[in-house]
C-alpha cells in the first residue's frame, strides 16, 4: 500500500516542524505504537507492568524525533507509514526487551529440573555455541526469527529465501541445536 495524502501531509508537517505537527503524528499513531508494544512482549511471553508498557511506547516516539525526525527522514514512500513505523518500532521493542533482559512469563515460575532464568542467561555463551553448530543461513534464520523478532515475510525478505522455506529452516536449525544439547550433555 502506496503512502496516503494524509500521511504525506502529515509527514511533511513533521519534518517542516509545522505547529502541532507532533501532536496529530502522535495521536494518529499512539494505537499503533500501543499495539506494537503489547504484541510484541506477548509474542515473547513478557508481561509488561503499565510504566514498563509507556516507557517502550514513549521510546519508540522518542526514537521517531531523535536526530532531526531522522527515522521520518529516511521513509522512502514504499509502503503506508503505518506500515514502516509498525516495522521500526518492533525493532525498537525488542532491543528494549532486549537491553532491559525481561524475562519471559515462563523464566519466572521455571518448571522442576528446568535451569531458572539466573542460569538461563549463564547459557548465553551455550546458545552463542549451538548456533555455532548451524550452518551460516541456518543461524542467520536463527537469529533474526528469536532475537530480532522478525516474520517470515521479513526474514524473507532480509535473506533472499522463499517465505515458504523459513519454517522448515527453523524446524531443522531447532532439532540440530536439541542434538547438539543433548550431545554436550550426555558427553
Amino acid at each position: 500500500m502506496a503512502l496516503s495524502e494524509i500521511d504525506r501531509n502529515l509527514l511533511e508537517r513533521c519534518l517542516e516542524s509545522k505547529p502541532r505537527a507532533w501532536e496529530d503524528f502522535v495521536d494518529r499513531f499512539m494505537g499503533l505504537a500501543v499495539h506494537v508494544v503489547n504484541h510484541t512482549a506477548q509474542a515473547r511471553s513478557i508481561r509488561l507492568s503499565p510504566e514498563d508498557r509507556d516507557d517502550l511506547i514513549a521510546e519508540v516516539f522518542l526514537n521517531v524525533i531523535r536526530d532531526d525526525f531522522a527515522l521520518l527522514r529516511h521513509f522512502r514512500g514504499e509502503s503506508s507509514l503505518a506500515t514502516y513505523l509498525a516495522v521500526v518500532a518492533r525493532r525498537i521493542v525488542v532491543r528494549e526487551l532486549l537491553r532491559r533482559k525481561m524475562a519471559p512469563l515462563s523464566a519466572l515460575a521455571p518448571k522442576p529440573g528446568e535451569p531458572g532464568p539466573e542460569e538461563r542467561l549463564a547459557n548465553h555463551e551455550e546458545v552463542q555455541r549451538l548456533l555455532g553448530e548451524l550452518g551460516d543461513s541456518e543461524a542467520r534464520v536463527v537469529r533474526l526469527y528469536h532475537l530480532e523478532g522478525q516474520s517470515y515475510q521479513e526474514i524473507s525478505a532480509a535473506t533472499g529465501m522463499p517465505e515458504n522455506s523459513i519454517g522448515p529452516i527453523l524446524t531443522r536449525a531447532r532439532a540440530k541445536m536439541r542434538r547438539a544439547g543433548a550431545n554436550q550433555a550426555a558427553g
